[in-house]
C-alpha cells in the first residue's frame, strides 16, 4: 500500500494504519450517537430539558476504552522503536555530519562524500553529529529521523530491503537555506559498494556501474 525501503518501514505504516482505523471507528461511533440524541432528545419529544445525573457505569467505561485504545498504540510503537534500537550488533558503520546547509559523509577508511552510498545487503549505523547548530537526519522512504546536535552523537540504524535512491532532508529548522538542505541515498548492491568506496577520493560520488 505504501512505498517503503525497510521492513522496519512497513512497521511504521501498519502503526498508522491501526491509529487511523481506530480514529475511524471513533469518528463513525460519535457521529452515530450524535445523530440519534439530535432526534430522541429533540424538542418535540422533550420541551422541558431535564438533568442528567453521574453514571458510574458510563464513567467506568469512558476512562477504561480510551486507556486501552491509547495502550495499543502505544506498544504497536514503542516494539517497532524498541527492536530498531536495540539492533546495533555487526553494524558497518559511517559517521554523519550535518552542517549549514548540507550532510558530508565518513566512511571507516577515512573515503568521505556529500551524498550517501550504501549496501543493500548490509545493516548500517549512522553516527550523527552537527557542526554548527541543531539538525534533523531525515529519510522518508525508511521512515526514520534523528536529531543532529552538536557536541553530541546520536544513531541512526538503516536496513534496506531494496536498491534505489531516496531523499535525505533536514527536518529541524536550521537558518535560511535549510529549505535547499537536501541529499540522496543510494542503496546499492554490495559488490558495487565495494568498489566505489575501495577508492578513497572524495570527488568520486558515484558506484562504478556494473557493466551489462
Amino acid at each position: 500500500m505504501f512505498n517503503s525501503a525497510s521492513n522496519y518501514a512497513d512497521s511504521v505504516d501498519l502503526v498508522m494504519l491501526i491509529i487511523v482505523g481506530i480514529s475511524i471507528v471513533l469518528l463513525l461511533g460519535i457521529t452515530i450517537a450524535m445523530i440519534y440524541f439530535v432526534f430522541r432528545y429533540n424538542r418535540k419529544k422533550h420541551p422541558v430539558a431535564e438533568q442528567i445525573h453521574g453514571n458510574v457505569l458510563l464513567e467506568i467505561i469512558w476512562i477504561v476504552v480510551p486507556t486501552i485504545i491509547v495502550i495499543v498504540m502505544f506498544w504497536y510503537g514503542f516494539e517497532g522503536y524498541q527492536k530498531l534500537r536495540a539492533d546495533v550488533d555487526n553494524a558497518y558503520e559511517v559517521k554523519v555530519f550535518a552542517f549549514m546547509w548540507g550532510w558530508n559523509f565518513e566512511y571507516p577508511n577515512g573515503k568521505t562524500s556529500d551524498t550517501l552510498y550504501l549496501p543493500l545487503s548490509k545493516k548500517t549505523k549512522l553516527i550523527l553529529t552537527s557542526r554548527d547548530v541543531n539538525h534533523s537526519f531525515y529519510v522518508p522512504a525508511f521512515r526514520l529521523k534523528e536529531d543532529v546536535i552538536g557536541g553530541k552523537n546520536h544513531f541512526m540504524i538503516l536496513t534496506p530491503k531494496t536498491t534505489g535512491v531516496y531523499d535525505i532532508a533536514c527536518a529541524e529548522y536550521c537558518g535560511l537555506n535549510h529549505s535547499k538542505m537536501y541529499t540522496k541515498l543510494h542503496i546499492v548492491e554490495d559488490h558495487q559498494f565495494d568498489q566505489w568506496v575501495s577508492k578513497v577520493d572524495a570527488t568520486q560520488t558515484k558506484p562504478v556501474e556494473e557493466k551489462k
